[in-house]
């Protein structure tokens, strides 16, 4: 007899958002470091004087690993599959690929040009939210060096990723269901590299997606 549970808050058939998650499995010692830094993470307190400013941030997509290539092109070649590159730029820009989007759980092809757009590089950890998180009181060398941090970028679905806009997880989570887990897990351990806090609902929210993870 298959007993049927719907997933708390999404309206999804438990067994099926569980069979999504194992599309996404988090390794069971990532899965306690999360949850163990989830809970030392500190509560925000009172928002920045100053309102958040992307140029704060520094130069979008520098190429801060000196490897002779931009963050986003980096990134593209990481989560792609299927890369073209322009010939003479050694392997740098990439023309097209096609990317498996996580945020989704569908294909998404990336061809340069007008089109390009498709397929953004997202801020796990907003840049707005780390704003308010604690980077309005970094050095700008410190914030250029985390608007870069491969460990707190994905390339995903470009309209999905405008939909998220600078919201932290008690206000948008990957409409994908199953990556849900991986997502908070990533979350989690950039704010934590980062001492970055978090609010009373995040907190929750974050707490609740890392209970829903399939582990390998």
């Amino acid at each position: 007899m298959l007993v049927l549970c719907v997933a708390l808050g999404t309206g999804i058939p438990a067994w099926t958002q569980a069979r999504s998650s194992a599309r996404y499995p988090v390794h069971p010692d990532d899965l306690t470091v999360a949850r163990a830094a989830l809970a030392a993470l500190d509560v925000r307190g009172p928002p920045p004087t100053d309102p958040y400013d992307r140029d704060a941030f520094g130069q979008a997509w520098a190429d801060v690993d000196r490897n002779g290539c931009d963050t986003r092109n980096d990134v593209l070649r990481r989560d792609l599959t299927d890369v073209v590159t322009k010939p003479g730029t050694r392997d740098c820009l990439v023309l097209r690929g096609t990317l498996d989007d996580p945020y989704t759980g569908r294909p998404v092809a990336f061809v340069r040009g007008t089109a390009s757009g498709d397929v953004q590089i997202d801020h796990v950890v907003a840049l707005g939210d780390a704003w308010a998180a604690g980077a309005a009181g970094w050095t700008d060398t410190a914030r250029t060096a985390f608007a870069n941090d491969p460990a707190n970028l994905l390339a995903v679905d470009g309209g999905t990723n405008q939909d998220k806009g600078a919201a932290d997880a008690s206000q948008w989570l990957p409409p994908n269901t199953g990556y849900r887990c991986a997502y908070a897990v990533r979350q989690v351990l950039v704010k934590s590299a980062y001492d970055l806090s978090v609010t009373r609902d995040e907190r929750r929210a974050l707490a609740h997606a890392l209970g829903g993870c399939a582990t390998t």
